[in-house]
């Protein structure tokens, strides 16, 4: 960090957010490392979510992903992994998930600060749940699917049907999780599906839960996004906030395109 560079501020950061193409009454998904800015920013990730507010304006709604992958088959678990006779022991005793309760796992300190606002609401999935404030929060967040949670039943669906928008701050296409709505309604000859497990609470009791997913890969997500800048380059709005590079896009455009590109890639 240059600490002879200005900081970063909220007012700052929303003129930044309106340049590029921000716009009043938005439903914007965020996904964002604000370690990638290089710069000191006043306030932090509080700072990030009041200037987007400002510039999405009273009638914009604010998305995030708050995903919790640790509530999960601790049979699955790689980094790390635990030994197999922990798996029945965490089964029964993990708390199950209660969406003003549990935290975020590798969402970032902007999601989980996020997450915590006042008038902030989050669906209920265990493993992939999006936090949302504004008019549309509950229209994001209500209804969310337990089977296949990222497909039709989910907020990224829902973000698809109000033509909603993407930004990615400071990370890249890898870390596009609209392209896995993309998986659902795209047709190849490799998809593959399988059993997932999480703590639930069922009328008022905690259960483990076993339900079906598909089997998401992001492999190819950078492919698809180096891809989707250079076939619909219009379709893509860049910038810089300090030295991270920004990208702000149509959730329809880009999740069409990823579904034309992996039925010509994926299996071929």
């Amino acid at each position: 960090m240059n600490i002879q560079q200005l900081p970063l501020t909220v007012s700052g950061l929303a003129r930044d957010f309106e340049e590029l193409g921000v716009q009043r009454g938005l439903t914007l998904l965020l996904h964002t490392s604000l370690k990638a800015t290089g710069r000191w920013i006043v306030g932090g990730p509080a700072a990030v979510i009041h200037a987007l507010e400002h510039a999405l304006g009273p009638q914009g709604t604010l998305v995030m992903p708050t995903h919790t992958s640790d509530l999960s088959d601790p049979a699955e678990w790689q980094n790390p992994p635990v030994p197999e006779a922990w798996w029945p022991i965490i089964r029964a005793e993990m708390p199950p998930f209660e969406a003003d309760l549990t935290p975020t796992r590798s969402m970032g300190h902007t999601a989980e600060c996020f997450r915590k606002q006042e008038g902030t609401l989050r669906s209920s999935h265990p493993q992939v749940s999006f936090a949302a404030r504004g008019p549309h929060a509950a229209r994001m967040t209500e209804g969310h699917g337990l089977t296949n949670g990222l497909g039709e039943q989910s907020p990224l669906a829902r973000l698809y049907d109000l033509d909603g928008w993407v930004m990615l701050l400071g990370v890249g296409y890898d870390r596009n999780t609209s392209l896995h709505l993309s998986e659902h309604r795209a047709a190849y000859r490799t998809k593959q599906y399988r059993q997932q497990g999480a703590p639930r609470l069922v009328n008022g009791l905690r259960e483990w839960t076993v339900y079906q997913d598909l089997d998401y890969d992001s492999d190819d997500f950078n492919a698809i996004g180096e891809a989707f800048e250079k076939e619909c380059a219009d379709a893509v709005l860049r910038g810089k906030i300090g030295d991270a590079e920004v990208r702000l896009m149509p959730i329809r455009r880009l999740v069409d395109y990823g579904v034309s590109w992996m039925e010509q890639h994926r299996g071929s």
